[in-house]
């Protein structure tokens, strides 16, 4: 079975207990230093905010995911984990590439504010075919080709 994009708001949040099991044993999994908060704070916080989880779905099971937050004219991606268990499989790759699918399809470019990439995220969108523009205090995420299909 593939890896689906699977959003979740917050109606999803609340009528699904297994997509709140999913998400909090995904944010659980972050190093300290990527969240503000406990991973139960930090889900609250965000959903609470208005924006929505766009989140890696294998075998009815949430795997990884992204905060995505939509202002009306670009979808905004902060605090992107993969569960510790699913790591280096390809499912950070695979849902970076539906979020980018999704986005294209929504007509929004991607952005990410200067501090939410680290290093490692950065080589990682380069090397799956993002080009990134910096600009006044944050990153545009140019989507690769295969992405705009």
């Amino acid at each position: 079975m593939p890896v689906t994009l699977h959003p979740v708001d917050r109606a999803a949040w609340e009528a699904d207990a297994q997509a709140r099991l999913d998400l909090s044993r995904i944010y659980a999994d972050a190093p300290p230093e990527r969240l503000p908060a406990s991973a139960d704070a930090f889900i609250e916080e965000h959903l609470g905010e208005g924006g929505c989880f766009l989140c890696a779905r294998f075998n009815d099971r949430l795997i990884g995911a992204v905060a995505q937050r939509d202002d009306g004219e670009a979808w905004w991606l902060s605090h992107f984990c993969i569960r510790k268990p699913t790591r280096r499989r390809g499912v950070g790759t695979r849902l970076l590439t539906l979020v980018g699918q999704s986005a294209h399809g929504a007509g929004r470019p991607l952005r990410a504010e200067l501090d939410q990439l680290r290093m490692a995220d950065q080589v990682l969108l380069v090397r799956l075919g993002y080009r990134l523009e910096q600009r006044d205090g944050f990153h545009e995420l140019h989507l690769p080709e295969e992405c705009q299909r």
